[in-house]
């Protein structure tokens, strides 16, 4: 699982994402990627479980790429427990993950593999996505 070596603090505020990303929308790495359409949460469990579904498709051929990190602590308080009492332990990590953002990239591997590969993972997340490509949005090769 994905999580950070060390934090600042153990039990951060809970940031809303809101707006549209204001960088990582375009792709850098590979030549297709899967690009956020809503605003949302998405815990380090389901970025491993697209990353798996993703090179399970590919036959681990090509490359990918993950674009997101799960930086926060994400905390909850115990079940049937009464208000107050102060916040809740930290229980996982989520990446906070804004409208436009490309999650994942993918290289080195035909279209159509490529695309239901990043189609697969997207259903692992609890966000809606869109398959992208270079030439979808004018990138030139790197």
């Amino acid at each position: 699982m994905l999580m950070p070596k060390r934090t600042k603090f153990r039990k951060p505020f809970k940031l809303k994402p809101r707006g549209k990303a204001q960088s990582g929308g375009h792709i850098a790495f590979g030549e297709f990627g899967l690009q956020a359409m809503e605003s949302g949460w998405i815990s380090n469990r389901q970025i491993e479980a697209a990353r798996v579904s993703i090179a399970r498709r590919m036959k681990r051929g090509g490359k990918v790429w993950i674009r997101i990190f799960p930086h926060q602590a994400e905390t909850r308080k115990p079940a049937e427990t009464r208000m107050g009492g102060g916040k809740g332990s930290p229980e996982g990590w989520i990446a906070v993950v804004r409208a436009g953002t490309i999650m994942y990239e993918v290289g080195g591997v035909e279209e159509d593999v490529a695309r239901e590969a990043l189609r697969l993972a997207g259903h692992k997340l609890c966000v809606k996505t869109k398959f992208i490509s270079r030439e979808m949005i004018g990138g030139g090769v790197v």
